[in-house]
């Protein structure tokens, strides 16, 4: 296993955690939470995979799965004792962005797309898992939320890893970059309110 896919399957656990805090929040069953748990980590991968029209991923790898399970049962139990840090679910979720969105994008390179494609997936796969989360426990999904770098984020951190194997760097670097640019933009938004500008037509 190489350093990609135990990103893949830490993006994994990341998003389930990112699930099961927002479950928490709305004090869902433990049912509940596994559900939102395993929608926010697959939902984005299982649209690409179906839009690509390729087995969908965790269907044939239910290790998947296990790591959903474990990371949601582990955010209850260790949630049930402590007080979750502030911000806990909007890191969560700026981590599971960046190694999803490049996840994506690699998995749409493979499949020999043009660039656009690749980005516009590995940004569809980094966010949709998020917005069916909110969406399930009743919240505005964060790529709505007024001027919020979230998928623009995706978007840069996509494009930075393709230029930069344009430009020659090595695969697996291009990604740890392109992750890295993702979950610092994000990082800024949540920490110092970095946002896009809002257009508002004057009545």
């Amino acid at each position: 296993m190489d350093i990609l896919e135990i990103l893949d399957l830490v993006g994994v656990g990341v998003f389930a955690a990112s699930g099961a805090l927002a479950a928490g929040r709305k004090s869902l069953d433990l049912l509940g939470v596994l559900v939102v748990a395993a929608v926010t980590a697959i939902g984005g991968g299982t649209l690409r995979d179906l839009l690509m029209d390729r087995t969908v991923f965790w269907t044939v790898e239910p290790r998947y799965l296990w790591v959903i399970f474990a990371a949601a049962l582990l955010t209850v139990g260790w949630s049930s004792r402590y007080r979750p840090p502030r911000n806990s679910l909007a890191i969560a979720d700026a981590l599971g962005l960046g190694l999803f969105a490049v996840g994506g994008a690699q998995v749409a390179e493979a499949g020999g797309l043009p660039g656009i494609i690749v980005v516009l997936l590995g940004t569809m796969t980094g966010v949709a898992g998020g917005v069916l989360r909110d969406v399930l426990v009743n919240d505005v999904p964060m790529i709505l939320r007024r001027g919020d770098l979230y998928a623009s984020a995706a978007i840069a951190g996509t494009t930075g890893y393709l230029l930069l194997q344009w430009m020659g760097m090595a695969r697996a670097p291009a990604a740890l970059a392109g992750m890295a640019l993702i979950v610092s933009l994000r990082m800024a938004a949540i920490g110092w309110g970095l946002h896009l500008p809002t257009f508002t037509v004057k009545e």
